[in-house]
């Protein structure tokens, strides 16, 4: 049976990745879960799989080098999927330290602990050993609008400390890679979206304030464009590369749906209004009345456009969910699950933890 680290897999990509995995293998793999549970941590995520014999959640700091090697120690690692990262750019603005804290230092511990356990004498590795750094479009910096996209040979470019944070990470896993001849491959992703997802972020923050008729935030001018994916096509990419991928080789993932920020805000709206029976409440006050422009971020990319070229070509990727069928999946699951928005949203999702472990 394979064994697979995941880091960060109680957050809104892991935890989809989790279940990606496990609908796909079922018992053949064994998963162990390493997450922190920071505010975007929820084992709530994770409710329908927690039980199987072949999950196992550990609470640690990718930070804590003893936790992390002792978890190497006692399991015998085929794969590790590293998600772990602070990942929101607003935050990133108000606490920079955090963010190199977290997505370098503890990358930087990653490594170190599967070099330690995988290493052989000689310097090389067993042929089923493989790390895969997880990171993000961001590291490429912006683009002119309607002109070009992100390849992998695009020179790094970052301007928020969250991007250059993971830019400093991906350069690690490069570092090792090249020195060690580490066995890893590093994925840059654009904008993911869909279940489970913190509600700090565009897509659920725009749905759960409409559903209430809270004002609906906009920066600037509203022009910024994003290449937005569907989370289960960003997990069958990491599967995929982790099986098919050439070591040492970075694969872009993205999306092929370039969209304005106000684009996707008008779509969510208008496919709110589509969805919501006549006779609910809600409906009549999911308006576009709601949109307000609040000042612009500090350092705002205008626009991120990526070119799947590569892992189309090498790996046979492609993003299947198309944007407009993806966005009524993702309110359907928000829709169905209006107790899991609540706890986010009220902080009682923390207190879950305590419950489910008793400490």
């Amino acid at each position: 049976m394979r064994t697979y680290l995941i880091t960060g897999g109680a957050g809104f990509i892991g935890s989809n990745y989790i279940h990606y995995m496990f609908g796909k293998y079922g018992d053949e793999i064994r998963i162990i879960n390493v997450d922190k549970l920071t505010y975007a941590g929820n084992l709530e995520n994770l409710k329908d799989i927690e039980n199987r014999e072949n999950y196992t959640f550990i609470r640690a700091d990718i930070c804590d080098k003893e936790a992390i090697r002792e978890i190497f120690a006692q399991n015998d690692i085929d794969r590790v999927v590293h998600f772990a990262a602070e990942s929101h750019v607003d935050r990133s603005i108000r606490n920079p330290e955090v963010f190199v804290q977290t997505n370098v230092l503890g990358t930087a511990v990653m490594l170190n602990a599967a070099r330690e356990a995988w290493e052989k004498e000689d310097g090389t590795y067993p042929g089923d050993k493989k790390f895969l750094h997880v990171s993000t479009d961001e590291v490429y910096g912006s683009l002119p609008e309607g002109e070009g996209y992100f390849y992998e040979t695009t020179p790094y470019s970052p301007h928020s400390p969250y991007s250059s944070s993971k830019a400093g990470s991906d350069m690690l896993v490069k570092a090792y890679m090249d020195t060690y001849h580490f066995p890893a491959n590093i994925t840059n992703c654009s904008n993911n979206y869909g279940p489970y997802q913190f509600p700090e972020k565009l897509i659920p923050l725009i749905i759960n304030n409409a559903l209430q008729g809270k004002k609906l935030p906009v920066y600037g001018d509203g022009k910024n464009v994003r290449d937005w994916l569907y989370v289960e096509d960003h997990a069958k990419a990491i599967d995929m590369v982790q099986e098919k991928g050439r070591l040492f080789e970075t694969y872009n993932v993205g999306g092929h749906n370039e969209k304005q920020n106000i684009e996707i805000v008008e779509i969510i709206l208008d496919t709110l209004r589509e969805m919501l029976p006549d006779d609910d409440p809600r409906k009549a006050h999911v308006s576009r009345d709601l949109i307000t422009y609040v000042e612009d971020r500090k350092g705002h990319d205008r626009r991120y456009a990526i070119a799947p070229d590569k892992i189309k070509a090498e790996i046979g990727w492609e993003p299947e969910t198309m944007f407009k069928e993806g966005i009524k999946k993702t309110i359907r699951w928000f829709f169905e699950n209006e107790e899991w928005m609540k706890n986010v949203t009220s902080g009682d999702y923390q207190k879950y933890y305590d419950a489910m472990y008793k400490v």
